[in-house]
């Protein structure tokens, strides 16, 4: 199998980032907007460790940072969901554009 080449894994990451900004805008349901964030993290992390396979100087800083975005990522969706469960649960909805009650 051949290389994938780091111009098309960049294309790529843009692809998934693209993907992400379209599901944060057109998605209402709280758990669409969560996978349009998830799809933007990934993207970086694609970047990332595109950055770190092809990039003499960035191969070990590159590779932590992505694995700093995934403990990012993982700590994101639990607090996200654990937010989501106690609207759900007080309002009986998930859409965000209810959601006027969790303003600070």
């Amino acid at each position: 199998m051949g290389e994938m080449g780091y111009y098309a894994v960049l294309l790529l990451g843009a692809w998934l980032f693209v993907c992400g900004v379209t599901c944060l805008a057109l998605k209402r349901n709280a758990l669409g907007v969560l996978m349009g964030v998830e799809l933007v993290l990934n993207a970086a992390n694609v970047n990332l460790v595109a950055a770190a396979r092809y990039t003499p100087a960035f191969r070990l800083e590159g590779q932590i940072f992505a694995l700093l975005v995934i403990v990012l990522a993982a700590a994101e969706a639990a607090v996200a969901l654990a937010i989501m469960l106690h609207y759900y649960n007080t309002y009986a909805t998930v859409d965000v554009d209810k959601a006027q009650q969790l303003r600070g």
